[in-house]
Order: structure tokens, then sequence, then C-alpha cells
């Protein structure tokens, strides 16, 4: 098609870009962009796309501006110039939109004055139709399904990327596109001859759908003469649509193996790593068919014998103990089958991880993980790979206690040199930490990766390595040759905070790198000093606070205090830092006002600087100043007892109307309302208002109790707190709500749905840092087992 370069400037200037908003604004630049994008410079062009990816779909979102470019970058592609490039930006258009609701109906292109879609000069839609009211995601779509006769068109384009391109960007067309598109890409399909053009035109159909295409996708898993990128493809589908997954789907997916590659030229960017996507859809069907199958997977792929097979096994089986309470038990023995294959350095026995595998899989209660044996994937994987190759060495510290079986082997790679004994340390830690302690104290200056591990992991999260002499004195050494701005330092200080009295031998090291680390290391000494070590500790705060900056003196004055009970201190100088405008912002304000709470009735003489430093009831605040007025009402409160001064600010907080950004502050805001106690019932609208938020739920409901228990519906509170829990929403704050609402008061079914959150397959912790989810579930899981076991003894006793 001859392209008319003249009258696509003329509409492109036609429109109204610069009231069209994208990612970074203004869509002003977009019309230079599609000149770009069409022109003959190849350079400008290529610069020209990516500004679009970066504007108009950026990450994935999509705005105004994307839908109004949709006809533009159609008329582009219908002209054959970069065709393949710009079908995939229309498609990723569409993936980002939404389907009209049914009653919207389908979307038709605008109309010209005489009632005619109206057209550009080479018969495309010139501009897209405006749906009062509908979102930018769907005036994408519909955008895009305007462009479908383009597209499907597209399918017997002479080039096979062209084609490729073209199913893929149908596949994104929804409900609104799904009666025009799958009857053209299923003509297609049979006679499509290229195996990635087939693959997209699949996938694109069980999208567009699915109950028509099962059949074809079944059998397209093979036999296995078939294109190994259709049968992965089938594979996809046949999970997607929901069919059962059988042994033919687990010997296809084995055989593939491995399977990134077969999708590495695929436009499918949503299943990329399909094992990894195998693994999340069938464990979210949440039955134990499912579960079986896909334990029996990734026991397969963790002992095959091609080291990327193994690698995308751990990624997968890593995923699958965020998801799977069962999977850690299940999936060890084939996790240390895997780390064996790698090799490295000093390793057990054949024998010896044989021994391990079997245990696991005996105490998983058989299945996958259970069944085989470690030592022919370690015979077929020994030399051809070395060190932690596939990550299964690191990936059995994610395990934790189900990790025993494997602490043999991690031992004696611990036992090596080099970053692969340093990983196998880290794991060790979390696996069996009292063999690890002593492994650490040797050599804890080589061992970053584990000494962290020790600390308590990714900020503290984790728990700490247990008390251990040998490691205490390898902690004190290192604390003893530290250099000032260790980074180091922070590690020490959370694992000597944890121990406590017992790291009481370590005084004489903090206090002599306490000038050096003024703000972190009072907090420690006053941790871990013992009775006998007050005196000289306090004497040592006391001199930093006398000759360190204001802004180093607040962690030892407030320690002193701690330790001592004199507030002379600490009073001077919250005063000096309220005098100077809390001087590090509205973070050191709040510090300062927290600190002032803590004193009570003593910090009388604070009161007027304090109330002073609130911000104007209608001002338009952020949250860091949110933040420092909860902290002043407080301390207004624990200062004078009146809650009056306090009530308006936390209702000023609480009715703000943009929550979505405001999480951790109406947290904060509503666990200061509880603390007002019957004082603060003029809160009862706002912390009600809460309730419709699934992460404000648990803390509205405790401010709700503290402040009018008589206003609380205790059983639907009750069923809001579970609502949120089963949807992963604050899962631990809601249950720690339960438990305060009292267990043996729930109903029959409220208790049914708390008992079932603990005994469930699947987390009820889904959201954390990696490598954190696992723990924070493992104790969540507890936590509920204790509480209905205790709500059942009390239920038992109370009289009625």
């Amino acid at each position: 098609m001859d392209f008319d370069h003249a009258l696509f400037r003329a509409d492109l200037d036609a429109l109204p870009w610069a009231s069209y908003g994208h990612a970074y604004g203004s869509a002003e630049d977009v019309p230079g962009c599609l000149r770009a994008l069409a022109g003959d410079d190849d350079a400008a062009a290529d610069e020209a796309q990516g500004e679009l990816y970066g504007s108009i779909l950026h990450q994935g979102s999509v705005y105004e501006a994307s839908a109004q470019a949709v006809p533009f970058l159609a008329r582009i592609a219908a002209a054959d110039i970069r065709t393949a490039d710009v079908l995939l930006l229309i498609g990723g258009i569409a993936e980002g939109g939404e389907d009209p609701s049914p009653e919207a109906g389908d979307g038709p292109p605008a109309e010209a004055d005489d009632g005619s879609p109206a057209e550009a000069g080479d018969g495309l839609p010139a501009r897209v139709s405006d749906e009062a009211g509908e979102s930018d995601e769907v005036a994408c779509r519909r955008a895009v399904v305007a462009q479908l006769p383009l597209l499907l068109g597209a399918l017997d384009h002479q080039d096979r990327a062209v084609r490729q391109a073209a199913a893929w960007a149908a596949g994104w067309t929804g409900t609104a596109g799904a009666d025009t598109a799958v009857p053209a890409l299923r003509d297609r399909a049979a006679v499509e001859t290229d195996p990635l053009v087939r693959a997209e035109l699949l996938s694109a159909l069980a999208q567009l759908g699915p109950e028509g295409t099962a059949r074809a996708a079944t059998e397209a898993i093979g036999p296995d003469g078939s294109p190994p990128e259709l049968r992965m493809a089938a594979l996809l589908a046949c999970v997607d649509i929901g069919l059962p997954w059988t042994p033919a789907h687990h010997e296809a997916a084995l055989a593939l193996l491995p399977l990134d590659r077969l999708m590495a030229d695929r436009f499918d960017q949503v299943r990329n790593e399909p094992l990894h996507h195998l693994t999340v859809t069938l464990l979210l069907r949440d039955t134990d068919p499912d579960r079986e199958a896909v334990f029996a997977l990734l026991d397969g792929a963790l002992r095959h014998g091609d080291p990327e097979a193994r690698t995308e096994a751990v990624w997968a089986a890593l995923t699958a103990c965020e998801l799977s309470r069962g999977a850690p038990a299940r999936l060890v023995a084939a996790l240390t089958a895997a780390a064996l294959a790698d090799g490295g350095g000093a390793v057990a026995s054949a024998g010896d991880g044989r021994a391990a595998a079997s245990g696991a899989g005996s105490g998983g209660g058989g299945g996958a993980a259970g069944s085989g044996s470690v030592g022919g994937a370690a015979g077929s994987g020994a030399g051809a790979a070395s060190g932690d190759g596939s990550g299964a060495l690191s990936a059995l510290g994610r395990l934790g206690a189900y990790g025993k079986p494997a602490a043999d082997l991690l031992a004696a790679r611990a036992a090596g040199e080099g970053d692969v004994a340093d990983r196998a340390l880290e794991a060790l830690v979390t696996v069996d930490p009292v063999r690890a302690a002593p492994l650490l104290a040797r050599d804890l200056e080589s061992r970053p990766r584990a000494f962290a591990a020790a600390c308590g992991g990714p900020v503290g999260s984790l728990p700490t390595l247990p008390y251990d002499p040998e490691l205490l004195a390898a902690v004190r050494r290192r604390l003893g040759a530290m250099e000032p701005g260790s980074m180091a330092l922070p590690r020490l200080a959370a694992l000597l905070t944890a121990w406590g009295p017992d790291a009481g031998p370590a005084v004489p090291e903090l206090l002599a790198q306490l000038p050096a680390y003024p703000r972190q290391l009072p907090k420690v000494l006053a941790a871990v000093c013992l009775p006998e070590q007050r005196a000289e500790v306090a004497e040592a705060l006391r001199s930093l606070a006398r000759t360190a900056p204001a802004d180093d003196r607040m962690e030892a004055v407030r320690v002193l205090h701690q330790l001592t009970g004199d507030h002379g201190p600490l009073l001077s100088l919250l005063a000096e830092r309220l005098a100077a405008g809390a001087g590090g912002g509205d973070s050191a304000l709040r510090e300062t006002a927290t600190a002032a709470a803590a004193l009570g009735p003593a910090a009388a003489p604070l009161v007027p600087a304090l109330r002073a430093a609130l911000n104007a009831p209608d001002a338009d605040r952020n949250n860091p100043q949110m933040d420092a007025d909860i902290a002043i009402a407080v301390a207004l409160h624990r200062i004078t007892g009146d809650a009056a001064e306090a009530v308006p600010v936390l209702a000023g907080v609480l009715g703000d109307d943009d929550g979505l950004w405001r999480r951790w502050t109406f947290v904060r805001a509503a666990e200061a309302a509880a603390g007002l106690g019957p004082a603060g019932r003029p809160l009862v609208p706002v912390l009600k208002g809460l309730l419709a938020d699934p992460e404000q739920v648990p803390s509205a409901v405790l401010a709700l109790r503290a402040v009018a228990p008589d206003a609380l519906d205790t059983d639907r509170s009750a069923g809001l707190l579970l609502d949120a829990a089963e949807a992963g929403a604050a899962p631990a704050e809601a249950v720690e709500a339960l438990v305060a609402l009292g267990v043996d008061t729930l109903s029959d079914e409220h208790r049914d749905r708390l008992t079932e959150l603990g005994e469930r397959d699947l987390r009820a912790v889904r959201f954390g840092l990696s490598g954190t989810i696992e723990a924070a579930d493992d104790r969540l899981r507890a936590r509920i087992r204790t509480a209905v076991v205790g709500g059942v003894r009390t239920a038992v006793v109370s009289p009625g």
C-alpha cells in the first residue's frame, strides 16, 4: 500500500496531542515519534520506537495517548513500514488494555459527518471512538479491536516475523475481538508451516477461544516428531485453558527440557519461563492432583542431566516453595540431587546424598520427591559442572528446617574455599544453625553471604544465628579491627542485639567503637550490657551526649534514660531540636515527638513547641508530614493525659481521601487512635471508613475495639479480617487482630476458616522480599495453630 506522508502528517497535526497524556505527562512529543517511525531514517525510527515504548506503553501501562496513537501505528504497518515491530507495539497496547463492559457494545470506529466510519486516505479508521467515561485501558483495547482487519490480514504476509507478530497481537484483543479474530486465526493455523508462527497462533487461540482450542492443544503435545516450539505452546495452552495435567503432559514437558530456549524467539513475555509458568498455574489451582503433578515435574527436572534444565527447575522450585507449604519437604531430595550434580569442591559422597534424598522422600510422605535416586543424577552431572551453577546449593537454604537432609552436603561444601563454600554456609545457617555457627566463626571475614544470613538476612527480616561462644569471639575480633564507616556494623549490631546479655563480653569492643558509631551502638549496648556493666556504659553515653553533634546524640540520651531513668539530657536535647525546627525535617520531627511521648508527663515543658510544630489541619500534607503530626498527637496525649488535641489531628489524617498511597500512615494513625482509648470515640466514623480497605482492616478493628467496643460488630469484623488474611492482605496483622478479638468468641464458620488458613497448602503470606516469604508464613501458621488450640481450650473451660 502506498503511504501518503503528507496526509499522515496532516492527520497527526489535526489532533490535540498536547491535551492527551502518557507516562511522562503531555503527549505533545508523540506526533514527532510517529513521523520518525514512518520515515526513512532507520536510526531515527529506532529511537522513536524506543521513545514510544517508554511513553505510550510504559512498562505495560497504557494511556489516553496510547489509544489515539493506534490508528496511526496501524497505517504505518499497513504500508509495510517496519511492520513486525509496529504490530508488536500495537499488540502491547492491546495487552495493556481491558475489554469494554458487555453493556458498552463493540465500540465501532468514530463516524464522519455523513454517518459513515471516518477513514484516512488509506482506508483504515483515522481516529478512535470516544466513549464517554471509559477508562484508558478500555479505550486502548477498543482501538486495537478496530484494527483487526489489519492484524488478521497480516496473517498471510510473506514474512514469517510479520505473521508471528500479527498472531500475537490479535491474541490480545480479548472478548471484544474474539468473534472476529478466532475464525481467521484457525484458518491460518490450518495452513501455517512455520513452527514459531504455529506456536503463536495456538497461544492466541487459547487466549481468545479456550474451549474451542482444547482439542487442538491436546493433539499438539505430541508425537515427538512435532516441532518442539509448538509442543511447548500446547503444554502452556493446556494449563491456561484449565485442562487436567496428565502423564502425557508430564512426559512431554520432561522430554522438551530445557524449556526456556523454546520461548526465546516467541513474542510471549508472560510465559517466557515455561517451567515457572507451569508451576505457578498448577499450584494456584490448589488441588492435590495438581500439586502432585508439579512436584513430580520439578523432581524430574531437578534430576535432569542438562545443567540448563536444572537451572530452570531450581528457579521454579523456589517459586513453588513460596507458594506451597508442602513444597519444601517434597523438593529437598531433588534439590540435593541438583546440588550434587553441580559438583564443586569438597562434597559428600553420592551415597551420602542418596541417603539424604531418601530420608527427605520418606519424610515428605512419598510421591514424586521421594521417587528415583540421587545417584543417577549426580553421576550424569558430576564433572560437567562445578560450584553452584544451577543455584540448587543456595536454594537449599530457602527450605529452612526442611533442608536438614542436605546438612551433610552443605557442611562438606562449606569446608571448602571461595564463593561456593560461602553459599553452602549461607544455606547451612538456615538449615542447621547450630552446626553453622562454629564454621562461620572459623572464617568470618571470608564468608560475607553466610555472615549476612547469620545476622538476619535482607534488612534483618529473618532470625539471627543463635548465640555461640566461638562466634561471639570472632565477632569481638572483627569489632576490634573495624574501621569507621564499615558496612558490617549494622549486621554485627543486629546479631549482638539478638543475643542480648549473652553478648555482654563484647561491651569493651562496643564502647571502643561508640564514638565512631554514635547512632547505631547505644541500642546495642542497652541490649547486651550486664547489670555490673551499666555504670560504665552510662558514663560512656553521658560523655557522648556532651560532645557529639546534636544529630548524633539522640540515641545516646535516649538509652541513657532507659538505663538510668535520668531524663534530663534527653529533655534538653528534645527542646533543642524542637527549637531548631527538628533540624532534619519531618522524619527528625517524628523521632523527636516519639521520644517526647516516651517521657510522658516529664516532657511537659515541650508541649508548646510540639503544638507549634503541628501542620495546619487543612494543609496539603505528604506522608512524612502526616507521620510527624501523628507522632506529635500521640506525644501531646501521653504528656498531658488529654486527648482533645490528638483527636482532630488523627481525624484529619484518617479522613484523607488519598488512601492508595497512605497505607502505613493510616495504620500508624489507627494505632495512635487505639492508644486514646474511649477518649477516641469521635474517631469512630473515620475508623469505620477504613474497613472498606482489606489492608487497613486489622488496625481499624483494633482501634474500634479500643475506642468504642460497643460500636464494633465483632462477627462482621471477624469476617472482614478473615477475608483480608485469605486474600494475602496483611495476613499476620489480621490474625493478630482475630486473636485480640478472642478466638473462642468466633462463630463456628469463622473458626473453621481460621483453622483452614493455617492448614491449607497455599501460603497465606504472599508478598515480601525474596527468601523471607516462607519463614514469615511458617511463623504465621504456627501462630494460627497456637491460637486455635488456645481458643478451643478457653471455650471449653469458660462458663456458658
